[in-house]
């Protein structure tokens, strides 16, 4: 089977969004891309879900953890390994922190023990100003395991209505009329689930940062898996692109919303629309650039393709532009250590491009020089 690369153009776009977001654009942009860029990627790891899992669970949650629990101990390790040394050559410290004014502080031995048991058993500990995009990992984990979970009840559920009403069971492997009536009585599901959290502000107090990532994750996950059936049907006009940009415009100027630490119960309203209109506004365009196979075409697929690179360097490579602006404004230099980016001037003038050129390029690089060096430690290994 052809690999469908338009899924790919699609995750490289988001990833750049991510980062551009992460460089604190001007207001608007920042909040236009808030707006889908992580539902995103929700959207689309649900349209790769395939229900063959449903008789192999077992497959499913090792592959799971292999793609995202594995990456998320390795790194949050790296970081919290590094994170006092960061202190000491001047990367991190406690005078500049986020915009809101936060710092960080060194870990003391007992902090830094008590951060790798967060790690392993919470996916939580890492390191929040190198490290803070990691949430995603864990969100991604929980949504998709969640999900496999909820298709194999509502499954059941399905079967036993069917043979109580005396008709022959259809499974959804089978037929994809039953696996979408699944799939939708799942999202209703999860829909009403998270209004009833996010309006009566209950916590999930075994998931690090309450679950509302996590299960709204989830609702974007089973998204991406009923459009897996009707994707291809939705017309791809260009109006209708345009269309969809100015509802998510609309939503990001007078009422916006994202995927944040905390969801109020009328922000989870405000987000789905914008954040599904979002994902088909980058579908249609990543339609349009797979049809011609250029060097933009390519490198957006390298992007899609190589996310995990990007999101765990992209914050530590914004400090190579953070030096850039501290010389070119005369700023403090401990300023390199505010987080995600120096926040004097932000919006202001066009440090936020460079900040994400060097959050995409520098990660893909790094990412292309180890492969390619590993690929000729293998060689000269076989050749030896």
């Amino acid at each position: 089977m052809k690999r469908d690369t338009s899924i790919s153009i699609c995750k490289g776009i988001a990833i750049i969004l991510m980062v551009v977001g992460h460089a604190e654009a001007p207001a608007l942009l920042s909040s236009f891309i808030y707006e889908f860029h992580m539902p995103l990627f929700f959207i689309t790891a649900g349209h790769f879900f395939s229900l063959k899992y449903l008789d192999r669970e077992a497959d499913f949650v090792k592959r799971r953890l292999k793609g995202l629990y594995v990456p998320f101990v390795e790194w949050s390790l790296f970081f919290l390994i590094i994170h006092n040394w960061m202190f000491r050559i001047g990367i991190l410290n406690e005078q500049y922190g986020n915009v809101t004014g936060g710092v960080t502080h060194p870990y003391g031995w007992h902090q830094a023990e008590q951060n790798i048991w967060n790690i392993f058993f919470s996916m939580g500990g890492y390191d929040e100003f190198l490290a803070g995009a990691f949430w995603f990992f864990r969100a991604l984990l929980v949504a998709s395991v969640l999900y496999l979970v909820l298709f194999k009840v509502f499954t059941a559920l399905d079967a036993a209505i069917q043979r109580r009403q005396g008709r022959d069971y259809e499974s959804p492997q089978a037929s994809p009329r039953v696996a979408v009536r699944i799939g939708v009585v799942i999202c209703v599901f999860l829909f009403l689930i998270i209004l009833w959290k996010t309006m009566e502000r209950l916590n999930i107090v075994t998931l690090v940062q309450k679950g509302d990532r996590d299960l709204v994750g989830c609702l974007f996950f089973g998204v991406g898996f009923l459009f897996r059936y009707c994707l291809e049907r939705i017309p791809r006009r260009w109006w209708l692109t345009l269309a969809y940009a100015a509802v998510v415009l609309a939503f990001a100027k007078w009422y916006n919303a994202s995927m944040t630490y905390i969801i109020k119960g009328d922000k989870f309203l405000a987000l789905i629309l914008p954040a599904v209109l979002g994902f088909l506004m980058t579908y249609n365009v990543s339609k349009v650039l797979d049809r011609h196979d250029n060097l933009l075409r390519r490198f957006l697929i390298y992007c899609g393709d190589n996310t995990l690179c990007i999101f765990v360097l992209h914050i530590v490579s914004f400090k190579v532009v953070s030096l850039i602006k501290i010389a070119y404004y005369g700023l403090d230099p401990l300023q390199i250590g505010c987080h995600m980016v120096i926040h004097d001037h932000s919006g202001e003038d066009l440090f936020w491009v460079l900040y994400s050129v060097a959050g995409v390029g520098i990660p893909l690089t790094v990412n292309y020089l180890y492969h390619k060096l590993q690929s000729q430690c293998v060689r000269k290994g076989t050749e030896g």
